[in-house]
């Protein structure tokens, strides 16, 4: 969610490289596509309304009625509906037991949605009070490890969660120091979506001439070099590019 869609759509299309395409929900939704496939999408706020910009990653649930009651069950808030949309879905704001707010969707899945795969996003991640515990709820609320057919697999990894889907990390949750109950979007319990680019330095530049800023230092491991930003508005998010192996010596 943007405050100016316009000025978000030339952010993201300059940063990350997305196409926008209008949708059945009206001027205010736009949705982004690379490589031809529906990878996200960016609603205009009303201005008058006191919430923060930020992304928001949804799950797809088989029965969302059900997994609107598991999360209340559990301690959760369901904030908005269920309400169905016109592309055949519907959908519905909710939050953890500790405030992290995420969406869940029943209806048509493009196979673009799916973090870690070609041009989705590259996985996601949960800044979180106890990785133990939102690990249960979430495991409980979303099926994870049940073993069902499609399902991802969850370990318990150097004092984090991470969960798989066919081998490929997609999601981490990590325990550390967050203010439950705060009103600051950047302490409390969040979700936290990483973006893959072909390559770090010209994104950052992009970002940085189109109003948004650095709040990290580039890491980098085996594998990725990453960098958290925040957009013009305001909202984080991190860039992350692959890391070439070097060639084995003799």
């Amino acid at each position: 969610m943007a405050r100016d869609l316009e000025a978000a759509q030339r952010f993201y299309g300059a940063v990350v490289g997305w196409k926008f395409r209008r949708t059945r929900l009206g001027e205010g939704f736009s949705l982004a596509v690379l490589d031809g496939v529906p990878v996200a999408g960016i609603g205009a706020l009303a201005a008058d309304l006191a919430v923060p910009v930020a992304w928001t990653p949804y799950f797809a649930v088989d029965d969302i009625d059900v997994a609107a009651s598991r999360i209340r069950e559990r301690s959760g808030t369901v904030a908005v509906g269920p309400v169905s949309f016109p592309t055949g879905g519907r959908a519905a704001l909710v939050a953890d037991l500790d405030g992290a707010v995420f969406g869940i969707w029943a209806g048509p899945v493009s196979a673009g949605w799916r973090v870690g795969v070609g041009p989705a996003p590259a996985w996601l991640e949960l800044r979180t009070r106890n990785a133990f515990d939102a690990a249960l709820f979430y495991g409980e609320v979303l099926e994870w490890a049940t073993g069902r057919a499609g399902c991802c697999e969850v370990s318990y990894e150097e004092e984090r969660v991470v969960l798989r889907h066919a081998g490929e990390p997609v999601a981490r949750i990590d325990s550390g120091p967050v203010e439950v109950g705060s009103y600051n979007p950047h302490t409390r319990p969040r979700w936290h979506v990483h973006f893959r680019v072909p390559e770090l330095e010209p994104a950052v530049e992009a970002a940085l001439d189109l109003g948004g800023r650095t709040v990290s230092v580039i890491t980098e491991d085996a594998t990725e070099r990453s960098i958290a930003l925040r957009d013009p508005d305001g909202a984080l998010f991190t860039l992350t590019t692959s890391v070439t192996p070097a060639p084995a010596a003799d």
